[in-house]
């Protein structure tokens, strides 16, 4: 798998915003030197969010019982658990790493194949962890502020974040017939899992919001700082991972 193309598109999509933008004080204030273009994406994003991925989201919620969309969010968790391990050993994190080893075997025998959460029921709770945070414990930079169509917030710390963390799930160099299906599957339903899990918080900010876009830039930085800063910003554990 050629991990290296998103991140050969991100710079090729920096450089033409670069040539194309003209940006505000308040924009460079921001560090969002394309806000122009960013807003233009994400007006996209949201009109695809209304059209599509949030009447999929509520007919979801509506017609698959809580318990089987536990058991599917359970199952995408315990997949993305070789993830996180391989992030909480970069970070040095070894309570961490000793947790999710011991996570991804009892889930993943126990539980079920992970559609059921047995760890977290014998005190051994989850987190998340990706590439971009490790960056971020690191002293790299976020970068300037990006939003990519479908994609949404993406500055080019968390961008190449997503494209290594491909390199550390296993299922990218397994090879089994009808893996394309069940790639595209997976990635599908992670997106509806994901997207019914927010659609209440999201609703709220939306509503609220006199700047929908610099609400979610906001939003979105606080989010990542406090994963960075290991949850201390206690006033960002509740958003959601916008």
């Amino acid at each position: 798998m050629n991990i290296s193309f998103p991140v050969v598109s991100a710079l090729a999509l920096t450089l033409l915003l670069g040539a194309c933008s003209t940006p505000s004080a308040d924009s460079l204030a921001q560090n969002d030197p394309w806000e122009k273009t960013n807003r233009d994406i994400f007006d996209f994003d949201v009109r695809v969010d209304h059209a599509v991925a949030r009447p999929l989201a509520k007919g979801y919620r509506a017609a698959v019982p809580e318990p089987v969309r536990d058991g599917i969010h359970n199952a995408l968790t315990n997949l993305n658990s070789p993830v996180v391990l391989a992030n909480d050993v970069l970070q040095g994190e070894a309570d961490k790493a000793v947790n999710t080893a011991g996570r991804i075997v009892i889930n993943s025998t126990v539980g079920i194949g992970g559609l059921i959460d047995v760890a977290s029921k014998i005190g051994i709770p989850g987190h998340e962890n990706d590439f971009g945070i490790t960056l971020g414990q690191n002293g790299v930079a976020e970068g300037s502020y990006l939003v990519l169509p479908f994609a949404g917030p993406k500055p080019p710390r968390d961008l190449l974040g997503t494209a290594v963390d491909q390199a550390f799930d296993p299922l990218t160099y397994v090879r089994f017939h009808g893996k394309d299906t069940w790639m595209v599957v997976r990635f599908g339903i992670g997106i509806l899992d994901s997207r019914t899990s927010q659609l209440d918080a999201v609703e709220t900010i939306e509503r609220s919001s006199i700047d929908f876009y610099a609400t979610t830039r906001n939003l979105y930085r606080q989010s990542r700082n406090a994963k960075i800063n290991n949850g201390k910003v206690s006033t960002t554990d509740d958003l959601p991972n916008l």
